[in-house]
Order: structure tokens, then sequence, then C-alpha cells
């Protein structure tokens, strides 16, 4: 036997990765099985290949055993195995002389550092979280010796052993009796190694219920025995050929894998083959996700390499408007670090990114032309989030804004923005849209009057979202979108006489003691008196909630404009009496207040004034 001492500066750099690398103890299964499994592709790859290896005969599959008396857990394989000198290199790579090297290129940038341990290749020694101890007996294919590598992380050894085939036994002697268990074995494995392409067999015990004649007399007790049980899948659903699939197929493993008792809407099956291979299967569930508008919402996306397991938690792999689907990114390639856990920003993810979303909002533009009413059950449930991808400057837009569908001042359901354009005036250069809280009352905005006096369409935006967003879509297609409060025609520019008005509008905004802005007249208005605007550059009363809302309670203060209508009776006959400007200005604004759905400061005030003003008339 021979023994090894790690250097000093492994022994701290083991410490270093079993206590601070991996944040989940029980990823070390998978990263055996992952050895298991890789050792198997190994040599069925030599089998098909080398001439020497096509002689042998094996079964690929991967063995876990439990001894509860001894406190140890081995997982073997049939795989290519390893000799000596293949131990020595593949299981203490870290231990070999450049290690000095290798540490002193650590930057102390977490990410930088990493990768750069991931290199090394000491997923294995993952293991050391849980295992005091670990032995290692290897077989190498076509080989006649065996030898057991062992280790109790300060040093390790080597010595001959005994084994009757190829492959790797790998036994570790556990710490406590949490993975002891044969339930919770099975649902890590059911967790991370569920479609790897070779069975995994455990030995489960099993209840056999008391044997009994005809008469019901007991003749043989109940008992349990072991037996050996396949706990995984072994086939990666997602590799598979579309047209092997069924339907059923593909509702069952989102079923699987979303937790979700529904089908899902629909699913989006792709293999991308060339300089970047990858396989792709994402899915629109029918119901909403619980957590969909957390901060900290759980990605949906489980990413996969080889057929291996790596992490549901990135939220990087699909941008945040699209954290509604669920689904399997698998790459054949992909750069990690130690743990597998935190994914680098490299261009395999990058392109994979870029091309799945591509690929999502075309099939969802297919889903919008082809089945309405499954589309709008779609945009009903996720809308809301999908136009979250209009804010900024978003690669989508475009994209996303086709996909948008809004509420309408002129029909009943939903429309999209191309059919809002093939419904427009000959003479109409803008789509114009309305924002606030109410459907219907916007409907009825005083701010629309003029529009539904010209027959122009509006298209009604009552989401949360349509505050932030809608202001940073500036065209469609060509065409200008502006909130309708920004709408101009030339007949009523030269309508409105604003000099004639001057007096009054300077008189209503002094009795209103600052409360806003300006006054204006216009002839946006046809049947109210007054109604409420803001400047180009400042935000609407809707906006400025939403913004408080998010954190900003320190907005300066933004006040509206008073726009009046002077054809209204009260506009004409307070211009000719100015008795009672401050009561009419008063109630001027606090009722284009109640149309916009904004809180009267002193609902008290108002109502005295209201009352004083009934009195006079009546």
């Amino acid at each position: 036997m021979s023994k090894h001492e790690f250097q000093t500066e492994v022994s701290d750099l083991l410490n270093l990765m079993i206590h601070s690398l991996y944040s989940n103890k029980e990823i070390f299964l998978r990263e055996l099985v992952s050895n298991a499994s890789d050792a198997l592709d190994k040599l069925n790859y030599l089998c098909l290949t080398n001439d020497e290896y096509k002689k042998l005969t094996y079964t690929s599959k991967i063995d876990i055993k439990i001894d509860k008396s001894a406190k140890t857990l081995i997982i073997s394989d049939d795989g290519i195995g390893m000799d000596k000198d293949e131990l020595i290199s593949n299981l203490g790579t870290i231990a070999r002389s450049g290690t000095k090297g290798f540490l002193s290129q650590l930057s102390g940038d977490v990410k930088k550092d990493s990768n750069l341990i991931g290199q090394f290749g000491v997923g294995f020694y993952s293991a050391f979280m849980v295992a005091d101890k670990i032995e290692v007996l290897s077989k190498k294919a076509l080989s006649d010796e065996a030898n057991i590598w062992s280790s109790d992380a300060t040093s390790f050894s080597i010595k001959k052993g005994k084994k009757d085939s190829h492959g790797t036994q790998i036994t570790l002697f556990l710490k406590d009796d949490e993975f002891l268990n044969e339930y919770t074995i099975e649902n890590i494995i059911k967790k991370y190694s569920n479609h790897i392409p070779y069975p995994i067999f455990m030995d489960k015990e099993e209840f056999i219920p008391a044997k009994k004649d005809s008469d019901g007399k007991e003749i043989e007790p109940s008992k349990t025995e072991l037996k050996t049980t396949q706990i995984n899948k072994a086939s990666a659903l997602w590799r598979m050929q579309k047209s092997a699939l069924k339907p059923e197929d593909y509702n069952e493993f989102y079923k699987q894998i979303s937790h979700d008792s529904t089908d899902p809407l629909l699913y989006i099956h792709t293999k991308a083959e060339g300089k970047i291979e990858y396989s792709t299967l994402f899915y629109i569930p029918s119901v909403e996700p619980f957590d969909m508008f957390r901060v900290d919402y759980q990605s949906g996306v489980k990413l996969y390499v080889k057929r291996v397991f790596i992490t549901d938690d990135e939220k990087e792999l699909l941008p945040t408007y699209l954290r509604f689907v669920k689904g399997i990114i698998d790459v054949e390639d992909l750069p990690l670090n130690v743990s597998r856990e935190i994914l680098q920003d490299n261009a395999i993810i990058r392109s994979v990114k870029e091309a799945s979303v591509k690929k999502i909002l075309i099939e969802l533009e297919k889903l919008k032309e082809t089945d309405r009413e499954k589309y709008i059950k779609f945009y009903t449930l996720f809308g809301k989030v999908l136009k979250e991808g209009l804010y900024g400057f978003s690669a989508q837009k475009d994209e996303i804004l086709n996909l948008a569908l809004f509420k309408s001042s002129k029909r009943d359901g939903l429309i999209s923005l191309k059919e809002y354009k093939e419904a427009m005036k000959e003479d109409q250069k803008e789509i114009y849209y309305i924002i606030g809280k109410n459907a219907n009352a916007l409907k009825h905005s005083p701010i629309l009057e003029s529009l539904n006096k010209k027959d122009i369409e509006v298209l009604i935006c009552d989401e949360e979202i349509d505050s932030i967003v809608m202001p940073m879509v500036y065209e469609f297609d060509k065409t200008p979108i502006k909130p309708a409060s920004q709408a101009e025609f030339k007949d009523e520019k030269e309508a409105v006489d604003s000099e004639k008005f001057k007096e009054l509008t300077a008189k209503i905004k002094e009795a209103l003691n600052g409360e806003v802005k300006e006054v204006r007249v216009t002839n946006r208005l046809s049947d109210s008196a007054s109604c409420l605007v803001y400047d180009k550059d400042d935000p609407d009363f809707a906006t400025q909630q939403i913004l408080k809302q998010m954190g900003q309670a320190n907005l300066p203060e933004i006040k509206p404009i008073l726009e009046i209508n002077p054809e209204h009776e009260i506009i004409k006959k307070l211009e000719n009496n100015k008795i009672m400007i401050n009561d009419i200005s008063n109630l001027l604004l606090n009722i284009a207040k109640i149309q916009e759905g904004i809180a009267i400061d002193n609902p008290n005030e108002f109502a005295k004034i209201l009352t004083s003003v009934i009195t006079k008339a009546i």
C-alpha cells in the first residue's frame, strides 16, 4: 500500500470546497452518479469504435446499496474503470504537482476562481460533506488488476484490491444516518438524476403480506424483504424525437417537473445541432404559478448538461418577463464551476438563451394567429408579466408588442396593435391609449370625448404594469403611439381662442391656490366641463402611484393641468359671473379628479361647497 499526504494548500482547498462551494449536501449523489454515467459513456463509445473492446459483455447500469449496520452508501457502475495511475490522476487531480501554482492564480473573484477550480474536476470530493472516509475500488476494462483508493480528506492511499468485473465501486462511510434511508436516496435520484440514460438500481425494502389459507388462517407471517428496483426513468424525454412522443407523454412529463396537476397550455420542443448543440422543452402552464409575483420566485426552467441535472434556481436562463415558462434546457457543453450551481456569463448560455427566447415568442405568435381562444387564455394569465419585457431597451420589444392585447374604447374583448392599425381612420396618423385603474371609467373619461366624437379608437390600459411600460413604447410598425391626452388635431388647434379666456383661466388658477400647474381651455371636451391632463414630460397620476409603490416615495410633487370646456354652460356662465369663481373652480377640479379616479383631498369641504352651489341654484 502506498500512502500520499495532501499538501497543506490542498487540505485548505478541500476544506474550502467542502464547506463553502456547495450549498446543498445532497448533490454529492448527483456528482457520483454523474461520474458513473460518464464512465459508462466512455466504455460504450469504445465498444462501438474500438475492436479491442467489442468483445466485452456487460450491463450499462448503476447500482446503489445501503448498509445501515455498517453506515455505508455504495455507488457502483460497469463503466470504463480506472487503473492505479488514473485513480491518482482522476481522484487526486488537485493533489498533483502544480497545485501550488494553481492556488497562486486565485484572484479573490468568486466567479473566476470557481471556474478555475472547476477545471480541476473536484466534484467527486463533494462526498466528503457527508462521509468521513471514502474508498474507491476500480478495475479498468481489459485489465486484470484492481486497486483501492482510500482517503479521509487529509491523505489518500492506494493498494491492490479484488474485483470480478471492470468498473468502479465507491463506498462512503457516512457521518450520520441522513443518507441511509431508501426513500431519501430515491427522491434525490428522481430530483437530480431521473433522466440519466442508464438505469439506476437500488435494493428497497418491500412489504410481503401474510399468506392465508382458504379459511383465512395465517400460514405464513408477513415480512419485509429486499428487492432490487430501478429508481430512475433512464430516458431524457426532451432528447427523444418529437415523432416518437404523444401529447400525453409531454403532459405527464410536465406534471412531473412542475408539480402541477393540470395539463399545460402549450409545449415547445426544440433540438438544435451545429456549432452549439442543445435540446429544449418549454411549457406554458394553464394556471398561474403561485410565486409569479414574488421577488424570490423560483425559476421554472431546469438546466441540464448532457442529461445531468445542474440547477433549477438560475434566473438568467430566461428573461424575467418569461418567468412563467417551465421546462428544460440541456446543453452538450457548458463550462460550470465546481459546484455546478452557479452559471457563468459565457457565450454558450447567452446563445442558447437568445435562441430560446426567440423560439418561445415565435410559438406564442403562432398560437395567437391559429387559436385565438387559447391565446386569450394565455394572455389573461400571463400578459401582464409578458408586458414587463416592454420596459427599458429590451431586444424583443417589437415581438412583445406584437403579442400584446388591449381592451378597446370601441369594441368588446381584446385586440392587438395590428388589429388596431387595420381599423384606423384613413387620416389617423397615431395610435392612442389611456391609462388608469378602472376600464369602464377610462372608457367614459372626459379625455376621450373628442376622440369618441371623431370615432377614433383608444386602447384601454387598466393594468398596473401599463403605467410603467406604455410611456416607454413610442411606436408600432412605424406608427407613433401616444397617450390620448396628447392627441392633437389641426381643426381643434385653430378653433381654440386661448386669449379670449385668458382672464378667466388666470382667475381659476388663482382660486385653486397652487393645486394645478396650469389652467387652459381645450376642444377635447364635448360633454364635460373639465378634465385633468399632464405635461408631456410628467408622469400621469396612475404612473405616479406605481412609482410610489415601487419605493419612490420622495417623488417631487407633480401637479396636473386643468383643462376647461369653453362651450360648456358652466364655463359660459362663469365667464359672465365671477362672483362664484372660488367655489366653481373647486368643483371643476374635484369633479375632474373623481373622473380620473383620484381621491379628493378634503371630501367634507367638497361636499360643503357642492351643497352651497346646489342651494343657490334652486
